[in-house]
């Protein structure tokens, strides 16, 4: 489903990416900790009073090339109204109102988005009374908070999360195939839309998707019915969207709380960069099915070999998702255009296959005769027996004598045997593991 977007705005040095952490808490924390996943974020998720949300620490854009900080905050601000459903107006108790406090102030006030003025840095109760200056922004009840101390998050959440609106997804039948497109801009993300689109195509209707500004697409191919959630198609107009690349993760997080599938599109012709890895990161710390997309392979100067070579080199990139196949394409020309349908039917298969839980536990069996676990300062982990709990992506937890006996590259070794077995292709695969006391 997808989650309301609260946004954190202000001028550097008030806090906000210190309020952002408090928010999201552990909850940004990698599944797992596997090399090549990238660990600087500027979106997260967080949950409150029941509430599920996301969250958008502006200060982490960077913006290069500029020569004024007012600029930066503006174009940080613009960012946050374009995104936010609710906006965290983030200023500062010891300094003030100051002439950035009042631009941001004057753009939020002509957005028409909630706005919640919080001010950081009222460390105690001394400063209490410097926050009714705030008042004069115009925004009602400034709340004060401490991100140093963690004071006043709880009265701040509470004032954000009443002003979230009610996002209902549109409803979809469980046989149709959510597909998502993400990706960096200029990798080709709308060229493919437009040749799946175009090519292929027997459109249903143009449904108003529940996140803005995204059109959900239904149509369907050789008898399969899809959905393609379009972020491709969602380009705003100013400079913020052509300086900052970061956006793009933000408009990817939405399409792919959505999708079952998600195609992470790269263009063949440039390369790979760190911002790939931030985006695919998503997809896979939310549990999707995924497919590697190399576009513009038509106008790459190719041998017998350069496929091969730049698939490994995305293996490379990219450790943390070596399930993921690849497919090269050009969206131009169309060319191979039509493998990619047979990959997008497989994976979402795999993402929500289900195994029978006696042979699961054979598998699992098997693999502890071949190598059985190692053990930690004199005591052996014990594995009784595993369950599959869910599918999308397929979850499995295994029931053990102690948890903390169960190291992390025992847990993938187990992993492998699994999907050796089973294939799993596309899909991550979720293992957990709980004493076997605690079902009982």
């Amino acid at each position: 489903m997808a989650r309301p977007v609260i946004a954190i705005v202000g001028r550097p040095n008030v806090g906000k990416s210190t309020i952002f952490n408090r928010i999201i808490g552990d909850r940004l924390a990698i599944v797992e900790d596997k090399p090549g996943v990238t660990r600087d974020r500027i979106y997260g998720t967080g949950e409150w009073t029941g509430r599920a949300f996301s969250v958008i620490d502006t200060g982490g854009i960077e913006i290069e090339g500029e020569d004024s900080l007012l600029r930066s905050v503006r174009m940080q601000a613009e960012l946050a109204i374009e995104e936010a459903d609710v906006i965290i107006f983030m200023v500062d108790a010891k300094a003030g109102i100051t002439t950035a406090d009042e631009e941001v102030a004057r753009m939020l006030f002509r957005s028409k988005k909630p706005i919640v003025v919080a001010v950081n840095k009222v460390d105690n109760l001394q400063r209490m009374d410097d926050i009714y200056e705030f008042y004069g922004l115009g925004f009602g009840d400034p709340v004060a908070l401490s991100g140093a101390h963690g004071m006043g998050i709880g009265d701040l959440l509470d004032a954000a999360v009443s002003k979230l609106p009610v996002i209902e997804d549109e409803e979809y039948d469980d046989d149709i195939i959510k597909v998502a497109l993400i990706g960096r801009p200029n990798v080709g993300k709308s060229s493919l839309v437009n040749a799946i689109l175009g090519e292929e195509r027997v459109i249903v209707s143009e449904v108003a998707g529940t996140t803005r500004d995204a059109i959900d697409t239904p149509f369907e191919k050789d008898g399969q019915k899809y959905v393609l959630i379009d972020t491709a198609g969602m380009r705003k107009r100013g400079k913020v969207y052509e300086t900052t690349e970061k956006y793009s993760v933000m408009r990817a997080m939405k399409a792919i709380e959505r999708a079952d599938v998600v195609l992470v599109v790269i263009n063949g012709e440039e390369g790979i960069i760190e911002q790939d890895k931030h985006i695919a990161g998503y997809a896979h710390e939310n549990g999707k099915a995924a497919v590697f997309v190399v576009n513009k392979w038509d106008v790459v100067e190719k041998d017998d070999k350069t496929m091969q070579q730049f698939t490994n080199t995305i293996r490379e990139h990219f450790l943390f998702m070596t399930y993921a196949p690849v497919v090269f394409l050009s969206a131009l020309t169309k060319h191979r255009l039509h493998r990619l349908f047979p990959v997008i039917n497989h994976v979402a298969e795999q993402h929500a296959l289900r195994i029978p839980t006696h042979v699961l536990n054979d598998i699992i069996s098997d693999a502890v005769a071949i190598t059985p676990p190692p053990r930690d300062k004199g005591r052996s982990l014990r594995i009784n027996y595993a369950t599959q709990v869910g599918v999308k992506p397929p979850t499995i937890l295994i029931f053990v004598n102690d948890p903390e006996l169960m190291h992390f590259s025992y847990e993938r070794y187990l992993e492998n045997k699994i999907r050796a077995a089973f294939a799993f292709e596309g899909t991550p695969l979720r293992l957990f593991t709980r004493r076997k006391s605690d079902q009982e």
